[in-house]
């Protein structure tokens, strides 16, 4: 089956994601690798990667994502929050949201992802309080990520598609 691997990624975790997707499928079967772009809608199969913005997908990918029509979707994607199974359901849910009744989603995969500096700099600035605690614990959590078990396990879940 002929299949694109397309992908939205500011910080590069979501790339490292979709560099594993390609190394996982038959290399003669992609028709297309790289950020949203016309040239993927001629697949069989898309294979979707976005970075989460505020709970769902970058705007880049939504507008992808509200182009396709019959293909088959897998989803994937980074959130710099991570570690709870449920707030990655949740994420997949919200961008599925974005996918149009047509097309059919074969399942996603999520990470945590490292997050820029910039971000545990504002974490900083804020008043002392447990939640300020919380985000600078879960920022140097997530600076390994997407790690060696996270690349395998988006592996694994295309695989067995």
């Amino acid at each position: 089956m002929k299949y694109a691997i397309v992908y939205s990624s500011k910080t590069g975790n979501t790339k490292l994601l979709a560099q594993a997707i390609g190394s996982a499928l038959p290399p003669e079967d992609c028709l297309y690798f790289g950020p949203p772009s016309p040239e993927a809608l001629t697949a069989q199969r898309v294979y979707v990667g976005f970075w989460t913005d505020k709970g769902t997908c970058d705007g880049e990918t939504q507008s992808f994502l509200s182009s396709l029509t019959n293909q088959e979707v897998f989803l994937f994607g980074t959130a710099g929050f991570g570690g709870a199974p449920a707030y990655f359901e949740k994420i997949l849910s919200s961008v599925q949201a974005h996918v149009p009744a047509s097309a059919h989603v074969l399942g996603g995969y999520m990470c945590q992802g490292k997050m820029p500096q910039a971000v545990r700099q504002r974490y900083e600035a804020m008043e002392d309080s447990p939640r300020r605690t919380a985000m600078l614990e879960n920022f140097d959590r997530a600076l390994s990520h997407p790690d060696h078990e996270d690349l395998d396990g988006v592996k694994k879940a295309v695989q067995v598609l």
